[in-house]
């Protein structure tokens, strides 16, 4: 048995994080699409044989590692242990009555097994391009119920004591719109998953199985400990917040999501009683998600620095009222709720903790991961395309520093697709890409900037899905700072006509030769922008961030146009007549 001195124990708890980190690098370099390869849009994770997380890659998504554990349990409750052996490996997507947040995220669950005995879970979760449904990249809005939103994959073994069922890969494959992406990338999640079955065995073989699982078990009571003490810290109260999203796509009626953090000594409380009944449109979530924006927020807000691993929310209790928004009953449409309410979610939260420590949170971020997937057949290979990315927006400001700009935030970690590998890989043309100027939330710190990309398409028979927020509701400011600019989306019609889209949830029919153009919202400023040092309002404008003009009538900062430098006295006189108006109104 292993001796649990300090030491090894630090040496275990790395390993089995660089286990985690070196699934992930495997499932991203041996991707087959965009989505996985570039853009990074999966995540990986080492569990105890009972379904307990102990370590995540750091190179995930938010989203997907916090309910991985939900993944890991379903799969194992629905294959117990008398009902594997060794080499077999579980493939699900289903969000009902447990699972990932779409069908999307296809996970693949494997069992370690060192000798006959079952000593560990290895699991990854990746977002395959199209999972078939209503429309082309399987995230349509104009849906009320999950059967239209693409195949439905139960809890099946995929392998069998370790040969692949190539029976079940092409139901699968003949079920979705890109069978080439889907058989590349679901043998990707074999290979990350055989690289983190050798290295959990390699831990086994030096340190016995009793070892390895007392290891795991003092590393998540030591996440424990300190989660519990870092609470103990948080002022005690009740704090309470909501916000809304911007309808779901079959209505514009704003969708309420509504929460009280409760802390009481050591333990956490995050009730979402008051939140909107579920909905017809593809906004509805499960728990699973809800518990991963939890735990994501917790963490940051708590112990940024914390190992993260079950242990570490065992002090948090999650009270999600049955039937609501979050909780929606099958078979209540789900796709979008990755993409918009899941972000509104860590927007609610982050609010609510503002008001308990407010120099450890962000104002808030642009809101929403923009999508666009567009899917159609492309005239170079007559093969069916479909492409799907999210876009950053600005991130909110802290009270200390800017929020970044153009970036992806909270619950999504991905990297967007470069230019030359959009245009290499599908039917489209990048007519631009960059930030968006005085998209800024102002502030003492100022939002980050928005960005637009604009995308001409060149396919036939084409489709776009556009799934955005804060289009009308801008994404809030604290302390005293303002608002980022709200996201706007629309078609530039190959004749030269702006067609703006009606509302940011949509599914539509686009043309040969039009572009689809996003423009995605900024982040909230924080503190009061007549506060903010001239010369960091100066620098925005030299950079093309902050115009003139706004400088001028927002942060009271007068730069000369031909040096770029401030003009301190009219800046002076100029701060002083804002102010004085801003005291007589």
């Amino acid at each position: 048995s292993l001796a649990m001195d300090p030491v090894t124990l630090e040496v275990l708890k790395n390993a089995v994080y660089a286990i985690a980190d070196e699934m992930n690098a495997t499932l991203m370099r041996t991707a087959y699409s965009t989505n996985i390869k570039d853009r990074r849009d999966c995540s990986s994770a080492v569990y105890t044989a009972d379904g307990q997380v102990v370590a995540q890659t750091e190179l995930g998504t938010p989203l997907h590692l916090g309910l991985m554990n939900f993944i890991v349990r379903r799969a194992m409750a629905a294959y117990p242990r008398d009902r594997l052996a060794p080499g077999d490996q579980i493939l699900f997507n289903t969000p009902f009555p447990d699972g990932p947040g779409h069908l999307n995220d296809t996970a693949l669950v494997t069992p370690v097994f060192y000798g006959d005995e079952l000593c560990a879970i290895v699991c990854n979760l990746a977002h395959h391009v199209d999972m078939g449904g209503y429309a082309p990249g399987s995230m349509p809005f104009g849906v009320h119920e999950i059967y239209q939103e693409g195949l439905q994959i139960p809890p099946v073994k995929i392998t069998k004591r370790g040969v692949l069922d190539e029976e079940l890969v092409a139901f699968v494959a003949q079920n979705v719109r890109t069978p080439y992406e889907f058989r590349g990338d679901l043998m990707a999640q074999l290979a990350a998953n055989a690289a983190g079955r050798e290295r959990v065995l390699a831990l086994l073989r030096r340190y016995a199985a009793d070892g390895f699982a007392s290891a795991m078990r003092e590393i998540m009571d030591y996440s424990e400990r300190r989660m519990r003490a870092a609470i103990a810290e948080l002022p005690a109260g009740r704090y309470a917040f909501a916000d809304y999203l911007e309808g779901d796509g079959l209505s514009d009626e704003l969708v309420k999501i509504a929460v009280t953090l409760i802390v009481e000594g050591d333990h956490l409380t995050v009730d979402f009683t008051g939140t909107s009944p579920q909905v017809r449109g593809p906004i509805n979530c499960r728990p699973p998600s809800v518990y991963s924006c939890v735990y994501y927020a917790v963490k940051a807000v708590v112990d940024p620095g914390l190992p993260p691993n079950a242990g570490a929310y065992r002090p948090v209790e999650v009270i999600i009222p049955e039937g609501s928004l979050l909780a929606a009953r099958y078979p209540a449409a789900v796709c979008n709720a990755n993409i918009v309410t899941t972000m509104r979610l860590a927007d609610v939260l982050i609010g609510a903790f503002a008001q308990a420590v407010p120099e450890r949170v962000v104002a808030a971020c642009s809101g929403s991961m923009n999508l666009f997937n567009i899917g159609g057949a492309d005239p170079r290979s007559g093969r069916l395309y479909s492409y799907v990315e999210t876009y950053g927006g600005g991130q909110g400001a802290m009270y200390d520093q800017d929020g970044m700009d153009g970036v992806h935030s909270h619950m999504t970690n991905t990297r967007n697709a470069p230019v030359e590998v959009i245009e290499a890989t599908y039917p489209l043309f990048v007519r631009r890409y960059g930030l968006v100027p005085d998209s800024d939330g102002p502030g003492r710190c100022r939002g980050g900037l928005g960005m637009t990309r604009e995308l001409t398409v060149l396919s036939t028979g084409t489709t776009l899905t556009v799934s955005a927020d804060r289009c009308r509701r801008r994404p809030w400011g604290l302390a005293g700072g303002q608002p980022g600019a709200a996201g706007r989306n629309l078609i530039l019609r190959s004749d030269g006509t702006e067609v703006p889209l009606p509302a940011a949830k949509v599914t539509t029919p686009i043309a040969t030769g039009d572009t689809a153009i996003t423009v995605t919202p900024g982040g909230g400023g924080w503190g009061d922008p007549l506060e903010r040092e001239p010369a960091r309002v100066a620098w925005d404008v030299r950079e093309g961030f902050v115009s003139p003009e706004r400088a001028r009538e927002v942060y009271g900062v007068v730069v000369d146009p031909r040096s770029g430098a401030v003009d301190e006295a009219a800046t002076a006189r100029h701060r002083a007549e804002l102010r004085a108006g801003a005291t007589s109104r």
